[in-house]
Order: structure tokens, then sequence, then C-alpha cells
């Protein structure tokens, strides 16, 4: 029986899975979306949903327990200036954990963990551009 044990181990010891999750959380909080496997995924939106959570208060106290978390300083500021505003009316909830498929190689599991926010402007106008130059070819 598992009593009182947190996370899943994902096979890697301590250090190289708690720089692995950070490193998953910076770039999910960066680009919105990432692509692992699913137990992976699973913690992950564990470890971000937390991270929304606490970051909700924005002092300074909470900027530095985000950042020993999130060593990147421009998706800290990300994270307060862009991402927190949009979840201040949802209580909970600000990722969610689509599965993908099975990978090729060894038939793992593969899902995708998004940030339930809206794409920034500069996404939606490239896109525009993208149709745009379709449809005069």
């Amino acid at each position: 029986m598992r009593h009182q044990v947190k996370t899943k181990k994902l096979n890697r010891p301590k250090p190289h899975r708690e720089a692995m999750m950070a490193n998953m959380a910076t770039s999910l909080l960066d680009h919105r979306m990432v692509k692992t496997t699913e137990a992976r995924a699973k913690e992950l939106r564990r470890m971000v949903d937390r991270l929304i959570t606490i970051a909700k208060k924005d002092t300074l106290a909470v900027r530095r327990q985000v950042g020993r978390t999130i060593k990147n300083k421009r998706v800290v500021k990300k994270l307060f200036s862009e991402i927190i505003p949009q979840f201040v009316d949802r209580p909970s909830g600000y990722t969610r954990v689509l599965r993908e498929g099975f990978r090729r190689g060894d038939s793992a599991m593969m899902s995708i963990v998004e940030l339930l926010i809206e794409k920034p402007k500069s996404d939606q106008k490239s896109t525009k551009k993208k149709d745009k130059g379709a449809a005069k070819k």
C-alpha cells in the first residue's frame, strides 16, 4: 500500500525527477502545450495546477516560491502577467490532459497537457497570414 506517498517515481532518482518536472512545467507555461507520456502528464498536471493556485496570491514570497520551481525569469514574469489574470475567476482545473495515442517506438501512451487559456494574439495573427497565403495559390 502506498500510504502517504505523494508522487510517482517515474523510474528516476529524486533530483532527476524534480529537474525533469520543473523543465516540463517551464515548457508548459511558456508554450501552453506539452506532449509527453501519460504518467508524466498526470504528474505535470498536479504540479502546474498547484503552482498556479499558489501564484494567484501574487506576493513577493509567492514569486520566490514559484521561482524555486520555474528557473526561467521570463516564464515567471509571463506566468504572473499573462496567465494568472486569465484564471482569476476559476477555482481550479487550469490544465487538461488529452490522450493522443501510442508512441511508435515503444507503444507508450502519449498525452498532451494544455493550459486552459486563450491563444496569444500573435499566434492568431500568424494563422491568418498562413490562410491568406494558401488562398492565393
